[in-house]
């Protein structure tokens, strides 16, 4: 019997660390939180110091239970939760429903899942930090306030349903009022003006012009462009100046969590919530032959580039001796202003192994990031790269032009990393050997024009840098902020861009008119900054949440009486194109729509189109079939669909869904080379209110609906029928017959072609409990075989 029970958050977790501890040890996981505040009230005593009420978790109570049972006779109960808040927090409630006369309780900490630094923070256990506890008390606390108290607000001037939050409501922000930049945005007119020349050698180079006489040059429209390029066209050009040097580009720091996420989104594609369930994986570990079970990554919610001084010294010799002394250059980096420095920057636990040696051990994602944190570390510890940079000044009566060029001298850390700027100069274009004085032949010379460009939308990478650098909330909560905005249909992505629905404009110019601070970005970090202050001890949470606390009250109380109530409507500057009254807006069950202010004598509606295109039109680059038109976002009553802007008098729609980084996916209907059974016109591939399905294309003439076939037989003796899958009226997935309705046979359970080993029934069914998982089962009432199916079964290693 083990003597030590350790309980961590995930089961991927507890198997890697029991393999590395042995059997004297019990590793259990606690699947994250054990207590939470209630879901049915606010749980929060505001008069008195905001005493929180915490009750187990609903689905936690089976777990705890068994944690209970595996604390008995225990000697020592080693709570290893994640070096975070969130950790100290689990460890804390942990403490509070294990704690006994009989066992001591203490708290491990290690940043990776390895050998040497798992068995060190077991021979040096600690304390729970209680400062990190209030910390999270603080902000679970602080969130439940906020949200607890504008929902209802918004339930009662717009419409139920919706909901507030301290950090997504600031994130809202910041995506519209990037939209009304862009809406306001007036683009300006500017031209360039590029020089073909040819010198004594080979190649000709383009060199751009930059000045006249002394002043930069600024050509704002066509006429002056042509002013300007009749006057190169007289000119002698001459090389004025040859400047060389070498110039270095240094490294960037390992990744901590806010890079990585950016990162992953710019490279691979990743959104900032897959980016971090990936790495969860990698960090939690894996088992590697002639390694064993590793932690891949060191802990991957960190705002610190520090590395361990034994991690460096494992780096420099794995560089030295794959790539050579004179890639090495070991390198510490500086820490910005506030940073926790729990944890090390996120990198391999192991540089040794490469991301090709164990790429047979990871799924197409994991190697993908696994590889990018890799390189990214690695490459932070080699040399700079060198630029043989030569700069030539083209002389032209009044006018200079400029060339540059760029040859890579050495590549240093690019050999592991590209650093993701500009490609070097050398493959734009490679200049001749010139000299001062030379004269130089003029081969073309070209204008072109230009225009100035709004802001660009926030993708998730620069989203996710903008809450950086402002200080919105932390690290570990930016993907929890991004994945929020988008499931309460407060934001949608197009081609990987935020844009504002028009919920999202409403329900944030409804909370910017009434909570200042609460929408406020320097009052937001300042907030995160009183948090970061109780985890360091230097202020108290009750103190923390009353500097906050009084103002907001005051602001709700004002909202509760002043804040626009969308159920009467609210009157806009539109009026109604059937009779010239106002329009209104109001809340609908769909979202917000336009009515006539005269209803009911004037039943005019028109939808408000969702944005979904560039420079904050409602287009979407999808254009109308049968008169050309733009087609529009719109909603309706089984969601968003595309829609002809011409409407009425076009009604062409189109379906619409949203992929699983959240952008939009046009769905095509697609005509088959088959060809329907009934009336002989071709099949197509239609998508309905339940899914995709494949019909006649001459529908509503014909009706027919092709059945999904499972290559099974019909069980019922003597039929021959085929099993197919069909569909209720409600959308729910049935088995029945084929030749039906002369078969009856139905089932609710997915068939599989199995005979029964029991009694030799031709099939046997599968469905799935909470007990059991998956099971087989047979279906003649006599028989009763069952047998629970085992997809995959995972071995806990004692030694």
């Amino acid at each position: 019997m083990s003597k030590y029970l350790v309980v961590v958050e995930s089961p991927a977790k507890a198997r890697t660390i029991n393999k590395i501890l042995g059997s004297d040890y019990t590793v259990k996981a606690s699947m994250g939180h054990i207590k939470d505040l209630p879901k049915n009230k606010i749980g929060v005593d505001e008069k008195h110091n905001f005493a929180p009420t915490y009750l187990i978790l609903p689905d936690k109570e089976k777990i705890l239970k068994s944690l209970k049972l595996a604390a008995r006779g225990k000697e020592t109960i080693f709570l290893a939760a994640d070096h975070d808040r969130e950790g100290e927090a689990i460890c804390q409630h942990l403490y509070e429903e294990l704690k006994s006369q009989k066992n001591v309780i203490v708290r491990v900490l290690f940043n990776e899942i390895t050998r040497n630094a798992i068995l060190r923070a077991f021979e040096e256990p600690g304390e729970i930090d209680a400062n990190k506890v209030n910390a999270q008390q603080a902000r679970r606390i602080l969130d439940r306030l906020v949200g607890y108290k504008i929902s209802p607000l918004l339930w009662d001037k717009v419409k139920r349903g919706l909901s507030g939050g301290r950090v997504q409501s600031i994130t809202m922000r910041l995506i519209c009022d990037r939209e009304k930049e862009i809406e306001a945005f007036v683009p300006e007119e500017y031209w360039t003006i590029a020089a073909n020349l040819s010198g004594k050698e080979e190649p000709a180079f383009e060199a751009k012009l930059v000045r006249k006489g002394d002043r930069k040059i600024s050509l704002k429209s066509g006429e002056e462009a042509a002013g300007a390029k009749e006057e190169l066209e007289k000119e002698r050009f001459l090389v004025a100046k040859v400047t060389k040097e070498a110039k270095k580009r240094n490294p960037q720091p390992p990744f901590v969590t806010a890079k990585l996420q950016q990162e992953a989104v710019r490279r691979l594609g990743f959104t900032a919530r897959k980016t971090m369930q990936v790495a969860q994986r990698l960090y939690e570990g894996k088992h590697i032959q002639d390694v064993g079970d590793i932690g891949l990554i060191t802990y991957m919610r960190t705002d610190s580039t520090r590395v361990s001084n034994e991690a460096l010294e494992e780096t420099s010799r794995f560089i030295t001796g794959h790539y050579g002394e004179n890639y090495l250059q070991t390198r510490v980096f500086k820490n910005k202003k506030k940073v926790q420095d729990a944890h090390e920057a996120i990198r391999p636990t192991l540089p040794g192994l490469t991301p090709d040696s164990i790429n047979q051990y990871l799924s197409p994602d994991e190697f993908k990031l696994y590889q990018l944190i890799w390189n990214r570390f690695v490459a932070s510890q080699m040399a700079s790269a060198v630029f043989n940079v030569t700069t030539v000044d083209v002389r032209a009566g009044e006018y200079v032009l400029r060339a540059r060029g760029d040859i890579m001298a050495f590549d240093g850390f690019m050999k592991v990393y590209d650093a993701g700027n500009n490609p070097p100069e050398d493959e734009k274009a490679k200049l001749p050997p010139l000299m001062e004085g030379e004269t130089l032949r003029l081969n073309e010379l070209v204008s072109e024009r230009h225009e100035t460009k709004p802001p660009p939308r926030y993708t998730e990478a620069t989203l996710v840098k903008e809450l950086e650098e402002n200080g919105i909330g932390r690290p570990s909560t930016y993907a929890a902020i991004v994945y929020t905005i988008q499931n309460r249909d407060y934001a949608q992505k197009e081609k990987g861009k935020f844009l504002p629905t028009s919920l999202g404009k409403l329900v944030t110019e409804l909370l910017q008119a009434n909570f200042s601070e609460l929408m406020d970005v320097e009052y937001t970090a300042k907030l995160e900054d009183r948090l970061d202050d109780v985890e360091q001890g230097r202020l108290h949470w009750v103190d923390a949440l009353k500097g906050f606390y009084d103002d907001f009250e005051k602001d709700l109380q004002k909202a509760t009486e002043n804040m626009e109530s969308f159920k009467q409507g609210i009157e806009t500057d539109e009026t109604c194109e059937e009779c010239g009254a106002k329009m209104m807006t109001k809340m609908g069950k769909f979202g917000p729509f336009l009515t006539c202010s005269k209803y009911p004598e004037c039943k005019f509606t028109r939808e408000m189109e969702e944005p979904a295109g560039e420079n904050g039109s409602s287009q979407t680059g999808e254009v109308c079939e049968k008169c050309g038109r733009p087609m529009v976002v719109k909603r309706g009553r089984f969601g968003k669909f595309l829609a002809c802007s011409g409407y009425p008098e076009c009604k062409t729609t189109k379906k619409i869904a949203m992929d699983q980084e959240g952008n939009i996916v046009v769905r095509e209907e697609k005509i088959l080379d088959e060809t329907c059974p009934r009336c002989g016109a071709l099949l197509k591939i239609k998508h309905g209110r339940f899914g995709e399905f494949t019909a006649c294309s001459n529908y509503p003439e014909c009706k027919y609906i092709k059945q999904k076939e499972l290559s099974i037989t019909c069980p019922n003796e003597g039929c021959g029928g085929d099993i197919l899958e069909r569909k209720t009226k409600r959308g729910r997935i049935f088995y029945g017959c084929s030749k039906y309705p002369e078969c009856k046979f139905v089932s609710w359970y997915l068939p599989a072609a199995i005979p029964c080993p029991q009694c030799h029934y031709p099939v046997l069914f599968e469905k799935t409990t909470k007990k059991k998982g998956k099971v087989r089962f047979c279906a003649e009432k006599d028989c009763g075989y069952e047998k629970q199916v085992v997809e995959q079964e995972v071995s806990v290693s004692s030694n």
